[in-house]
């Protein structure tokens, strides 16, 4: 009986460790766009020549500490932040939570998800927003506001935020928790999983207006919910596209699909629509990055 319980001791003690061991290593991952911050309704706020973009920028890097709290207080070990919106140089560095390294700056080859890889446990989006065409959603688009009206992957229509969790999924990484506007929220249930933690800071009344909550409340939901979403991410979806993905998008304009042929692979099947096939999700999200580029030359 004796050796029964010294051994369910050690057992435990074991268990304890490997426990402690798998907390003390646990990585976070956070995409950080703007048009989803609360507070922000306008292209002033997002534009580095807006009026009002140094205040945005100082509301996004809290948004940005309030995640940060989030997943140090579930027991994060390791917090990386990549800044996610137009050229990738918004978040003050100099006032970011010292926990927690910044990947800012672009090109770079994944965008939103630059820097995400196996090794993490967790992605969280702040800051995002609704797809192109949305009624009542705060500077909707899908990634280029100035060329593109949709992106369809596999016949689904997709926002950014579904586009960047199948790069998390890619590498087997559960999105577990959006904040955003109210649109942006019901998008990610809708298209990645119920089970989602999420934090709508705004709702919008319009395109460029909103109903938002004060930025103390923001941060204290963001905070909050990012520590539930990691805590339980062993019951979120890990969301993947299955092989092969065909890619079709559709451009606002005729003439910007004109030198898209070029691609091989590309074929265009309307005025302003395009198509392309391939197995692997990276390489078809890369040439999509590439073809709106193409598109805006």
């Amino acid at each position: 009986m004796k050796r029964t319980a010294v051994f369910l001791c050690i057992v435990l003690l074991f268990m304890g460790g490997g426990i402690l061991n798998a907390q003390q290593n646990l990585k976070v991952f956070i995409s950080v766009d703007m048009e989803g911050i609360c507070g922000v309704v306008n292209s002033d706020h997002v534009s580095a020549t807006g009026s009002d973009y140094g205040r945005a920028r100082e509301w996004t890097t809290e948004e940005a500490n309030a995640a940060i709290l989030g997943a140090l207080d579930a027991g994060a070990a390791e917090i990386v932040v990549n800044d996610s919106h137009g050229g990738m140089r918004n978040i003050l560095i100099e006032n970011l939570h010292p926990e927690a390294d910044l990947i800012s700056g672009s090109p770079k080859a994944l965008s939103m998800m630059e820097g995400i890889d196996e090794t993490y446990d967790a992605v969280i989006f702040i800051g995002y927003h609704a797809r192109m065409g949305t009624m009542n959603a705060v500077l909707d688009h899908t990634m280029s506001s100035s060329r593109i009206y949709n992106v369809f992957m596999n016949g689904k229509i997709m926002n950014e935020a579904s586009m960047n969790a199948a790069i998390a999924g890619y590498y087997g990484i559960p999105v577990v928790f959006v904040a955003g506007d109210k649109a942006v929220t019901e998008q990610v249930h809708e298209l990645i999983g119920k089970n989602i933690e999420v934090a709508a800071v705004k709702e919008g009344v319009g395109r460029q207006a909103a109903r938002n909550v004060s930025l103390e409340k923001a941060r204290k939901m963001i905070r909050e919910g990012v520590r539930r979403g990691i805590e339980n991410r062993s019951r979120m979806p890990v969301y993947k596209l299955d092989p092969p993905v065909t890619l079709e998008m559709e451009f606002l304009r005729s003439d910007m699909t004109d030198n898209l042929i070029l691609i091989p692979g590309v074929k265009r099947v309307s005025a302003r629509k395009v198509t392309y096939t391939h197995d692997d999700y990276i390489t078809v999200f890369k040439l999509m990055r590439a073809l709106i580029t193409l598109a805006g030359s």
